[in-house]
């Protein structure tokens, strides 16, 4: 009777764990040997769009606060399950004493009860993940001016994916001047986990 894990991370977890994994390309990075780079190409430049978001202050905030949406969802549910759980126990220590129809209705009541946890729990995984796209989502509008501005500061007449690159020269990535860029323009913003089955209720009534 239990759900998938909702962590930060467990749909679209790219988006979700872009700190964490920044980290881990770092500790990878620097055990790794040394690679000699060619002299920078003037007017090229590289930037990857998850490390800025991983690493920078809004981020790392959005990171924490869906991970604290997910505890709150999963404690939720958890207390549903142990409900219907006991009820289960409950139902079978007590089958000697019932009368057939008294124990197949129980246990059919019982039935509707997990049917509609488990209707909830993939609700509420929706839920996390709409609420996760949303907020990347807002974090990606406020930083798209701010990659222009670095590109124009740095005289760039390319912009490339470091993401989808191999290796490229340090001296080419962009990536740092717009995590700085990023945390000076915002640092956090308020936001809760969306409600679908809210949303549906308002599109049945209009």
């Amino acid at each position: 009777m239990t759900m998938k894990p909702l962590a930060a991370g467990a749909a679209a977890a790219a988006a979700l764990s872009l700190a964490a994994s920044s980290a881990a390309l770092a500790q990878t990075a620097a055990a790794a040997p040394q690679v000699s780079h060619g002299a920078a190409v003037p007017g090229v430049c590289v930037m990857s769009v998850e490390a800025a978001i991983g690493g920078s202050t809004v981020g790392q905030y959005v990171q924490s606060r869906l991970q604290q949406i997910s505890t709150q969802v999963e404690a939720e549910l958890k207390a549903e399950e142990t409900a219907i759980s006991n009820e289960a126990k409950a139902i079978e220590t007590a089958r000697s004493t019932l009368s057939q129809d008294a124990f197949d209705k129980r246990r059919a009541d019982l039935q509707v009860r997990l049917n509609a946890y488990q209707r909830k729990g993939a609700l509420r995984e929706r839920e996390m993940a709409v609420t996760q796209q949303k907020a990347i989502s807002r974090i990606g509008q406020e930083m798209e001016p701010l990659i222009r501005q670095v590109y124009q500061q740095k005289q760039c007449s390319l912009l490339l994916n470091r993401d989808a690159l191999l290796l490229a020269n340090p001296a080419m990535d962009v990536t740092p001047q717009v995590v700085t860029a990023l945390n000076g323009k915002i640092t956090q913003f308020a936001f809760d986990r969306e409600r679908l089955d809210q949303a549906a209720s308002g599109a049945q009534t209009n």
